[in-house]
């Protein structure tokens, strides 16, 4: 290895010469092939949205922003605009410049094309964090938590089922997942080898592809459904790099799903009969010397139990954004190891926050309400900002759950979204952790979603009374 005449090796050099590149130059260098560019933005309702462009635009959004309309975010989950938002034509439609995320710039493997992707966030003309893009509410609160002194250490766990669009609908015109025929469910096969073995073609792509995208997968399961599974994500220390897997993740599979002729749905609760899709989130936080406080071997029980208290407290307040869609209130069904219950313990599947068996260093909780179609940002930053406000007023829990959580006498979530969203737009919580605005506009679309639901004559109302 040689030496510069600073004194300094060359590969050391090397090092700052990279550090100082931007992150866009640095990729185009290694994908001097790159055609074109995926601009990715995600709603409020967890839908991604943004457009196609050419490589050229990627400089551009590194630097002043690719422009969108801040009405964007004021879109219901079917893509139209929610007035009273307030962000649409009253306001001329303004537009926002919208900047890619540090280290979201990757490789779409699955294109026809040399593609990459980036997600991108919302700000205003003056350079400011755009107050409707959840992206930035789980800044804001990631920002808050570590002023405090404290470093979230996240991961996800999405569950999902794939579908065979050429299968023989069930009566109810809903296709079956794979495994399962028209004659009803087949039998239960939890943790299934075979279930992988026969759809390894799909995994392995979602194993290659997701290593190309430098996205941090774990572990990959069949789950407690057939045809359903389950892919987890390994913890990271920074909850906004977290939340944009999570989300990267859910394209993936979709993607690759569709690559091999099937289709993915995150949809909460798509079969009535068996499992739901939920999204788990485990956390815990480090210290400014990156040791976890939550560690039994640091006396951590305390700063537990206090952030345990603060999610407790603000749980049915949050359920709205854990469970933001009419449908998902049918996965929180008793007995189905989807929480109904504002509650805790330890190694207990049946409460709303489970404390996982694990080495005493990696201690942490696991959050187990939202569904897998939520909002990764906006779970991510309800749940920090409640751990936040445990830790900061001293919460302390009501007592552990230890058996069955759906028989206990505590309080119970919202089993509909009209509570939901009345609970969520009331919540002194819900303005502390995501601010007056963003409040109102959540609540508005949700309750615009809401309407469509309640003027929906269903197929079974016309069967029974017509």
């Amino acid at each position: 290895m040689g030496v510069t005449e600073a004194g300094i090796t060359d590969a050391s050099a090397d090092k700052a010469n990279a550090a100082e590149t931007p992150e866009y130059q640095s990729y185009l260098a290694a994908h001097p092939e790159t055609e074109a560019v995926e601009f990715l933005i995600t709603d409020s309702n967890g839908v991604l949205r943004g457009k196609w462009a050419p490589a050229g635009s990627i400089s551009k959004a590194f630097k002043e922003g690719v422009n969108f309309p801040m009405s964007m975010f004021g879109l219901d989950v079917w893509g139209r605009e929610v007035m009273e938002t307030g962000l649409h034509v009253d306001t001329g439609d303004r537009d926002g410049f919208c900047k890619a995320g540090k280290g979201t710039l990757r490789s779409v493997p699955w294109a026809d094309r040399p593609t990459a992707q980036t997600i991108l966030t919302m700000h205003t003309e003056r350079g400011q964090p755009f107050h409707g893009d959840p992206r930035n509410a789980l800044e804001r609160v990631k920002e808050r938590i570590e002023a405090a002194g404290y470093t979230p250490c996240v991961a996800m766990e999405l569950e999902f089922y794939l579908v065979d669009p050429k299968a023989q609908p069930h009566a109810n015109g809903m296709l079956p997942p794979v495994f399962q025929g028209v004659g009803g469910p087949a039998p239960q096969n939890m943790y299934a080898l075979s279930d992988l073995a026969q759809y390894s073609h799909v995994f392995s792509d979602i194993w290659s592809f997701g290593k190309a995208q430098g996205l941090p997968i774990d572990t990959m399961v069949s789950e407690a459904a057939p045809g359903q599974f389950e892919v987890n994500l390994k913890h990271r220390p920074d909850a906004l790099a977290a939340a944009d897997d999570a989300v990267m993740l859910r394209r993936l599979v979709t993607e690759v799903a569709r690559r091999h002729g099937l289709k993915a749905t995150f949809m909460a609760k798509p079969y009535i009969d068996i499992a739901g899709n939920g999204l788990h989130v485990h956390v815990s936080l480090l210290d400014r010397d990156g040791n976890n406080i939550f560690s039994e071997e640091r006396g951590g029980e305390g700063k537990l139990k206090n952030s345990i208290a603060g999610l407790i407290e603000s749980m049915q307040a949050m359920t709205l954004v854990f469970v933001p869609t009419f449908n998902g209130y049918r996965r929180l069904q008793p007995g189905s190891y989807a929480p109904t219950t504002a509650s805790w313990g330890h190694n207990n599947r049946s409460v709303g926050i489970r404390i996982p068996a694990s080495p005493p260093e990696a201690r942490r909780l696991e959050h187990r309400i939202a569904g897998a179609d939520a909002n990764p940002y906006l779970v991510m930053a309800a749940i920090l900002a409640g751990m936040l406000e445990g830790l900061e007023r001293n919460l302390q829990p009501p007592p552990a759950v230890n058996i069955n959580a759906y028989e206990e006498m505590v309080p119970r979530l919202p089993d509909d979204m009209g509570e939901a969203i009345r609970l969520f737009e009331r919540s002194d919580f819900a303005r502390r952790a995501f601010g007056l605005e963003y409040r109102s506009l959540f609540a508005h679309l949700k309750r615009a979603e809401l309407r469509e639901f309640e003027r929906e004559i269903t197929p079974l109302e016309r069967m029974t009374y017509l």
